[in-house]
């Protein structure tokens, strides 16, 4: 019931929000001329950036299939990832901070017999890499394009230097409690003494033991991944390209509308900026604020009637395509479960 609730609380939040930033970027505008903008774009650059963001879903689930062979989990199939990452990318654009996306990722994980600290292992090395290489690429544009802070971002400078702080200290603290191993443990005992103090939970030998347990599975797990270092870099490669791949939405974008003006490297970057500035906000894909830092940054690219068709379209793709596809496959994984277990209730 709870969940329910929860569930029903994230979607008003998200309908609401949405609702805001739509109202806030159309209000005003003439929508049969962005419409006709829209119409101008050759299909097959539609067509791209679909396919795009599809493999941008799929690099994930390969992380989590090459890391599940590592941890000898052989007998979860590839398709499974692909259902776990879209379950994922599901939640995490619906909820604050994207905070749904792995308790349902680690749900369906434990549906396939993976154990609940190994697929947290599994899916913190995730977020560590996601956000490593967002702090990586931010890095390359300040040494090698430091000319498009000030000549294009110059207004939203402060939101990309407290993203990069952010995600900085993000990385930090989530690499030492996967492969710090007393940090993780104290952290976690910590809470259930708490918890146990103020009377929440009580006093259960038998809970201590089976969080120790958890707790062992944990660290084997971690300590299992760390030795695998050529893997670990491959799997960095593997996220490189994905976020590269993401941000390139906005360049196909700028291409279907008939510009050529900057290269893809810039025009990357500058979508990098965008994704940095908004990673650690507490909101749902940093709807909003992802909107008005487009409109922001890329107005002196996307001139005169190009610029809101361009951001509709941008956002459009990467991410409220990517919640209907994520949505669709969310709901074919819950069918699918539901099938599995009325077969089981009438054996």
């Amino acid at each position: 019931m709870k969940n329910k609730k929860r569930m029903i609380g994230n979607a008003v939040f998200f309908l609401a929000l949405f609702g805001l930033t739509a109202y806030a970027v159309l209000k005003g505008k003439e929508l049969s001329q962005l419409a006709e903008v829209m119409r101008s774009v050759h299909p097959l650059y539609y067509i791209a950036g679909l396919i795009v963001i599809n493999v941008f879903v799929w690099c994930e689930s390969y992380i989590i299939y090459r890391f599940l062979r590592v941890l000898r989990y052989d007998h979860v199939p590839k398709n499974h990832c692909i259902k776990y990452s879209y379950v994922g990318f599901f939640f995490s654009c619906i909820t604050p901070s994207a905070s749904g996306g792995q308790p349902a990722q680690l749900y369906y994980m434990n549906r396939d017999k993976i154990d609940v600290s190994v697929g947290t292992v599994i899916l913190l090395i995730v977020t560590i890499l996601y956000k490593f290489v967002l702090v990586f690429l931010g890095a390359l544009i300040f040494i090698f394009r430091h000319s498009l802070i000030s000549d294009y971002i110059r207004e939203a400078s402060f939101f990309f230097y407290l993203g990069m702080a952010l995600n900085v200290f993000c990385v930090i603290f989530m690499f030492l409690l996967v492969f710090e191993q007393s940090l993780a443990s104290r952290i976690i005992f910590g809470i259930l003494r708490g918890l146990e103090r103020i009377r929440v939970l009580k006093r259960k030998e038998e809970r201590v033991r089976k969080l120790e347990d958890s707790m062992l599975k944990y660290h084997t797990a971690a300590a299992v991944i760390k030795e695998n270092k050529p893997m670990i870099f491959g799997m960095f490669l593997v996220t490189l390209l994905q976020r590269v791949l993401h941000f390139s939405i906005t360049y196909l974008i700028y291409r279907g509308l008939g510009l050529s003006a900057l290269g893809i490297v810039d025009v990357i970057a500058l979508q990098c900026v965008i994704s940095i500035s908004v990673d650690m906000l507490p909101l749902p894909g940093g709807m909003g604020i992802s909107e008005g830092l487009f409109l922001s940054i890329f107005r002196c690219i996307f001139t005169g009637a190009l610029l809101y068709p361009a951001m509709l379209l941008s956002r459009g793709i990467s991410y409220y395509a990517l919640i209907l596809i994520s949505a669709v496959m969310t709901c074919a994984a819950h069918i699918t479960i539901k099938q599995k277990e009325s077969k089981r209730e009438c054996i």
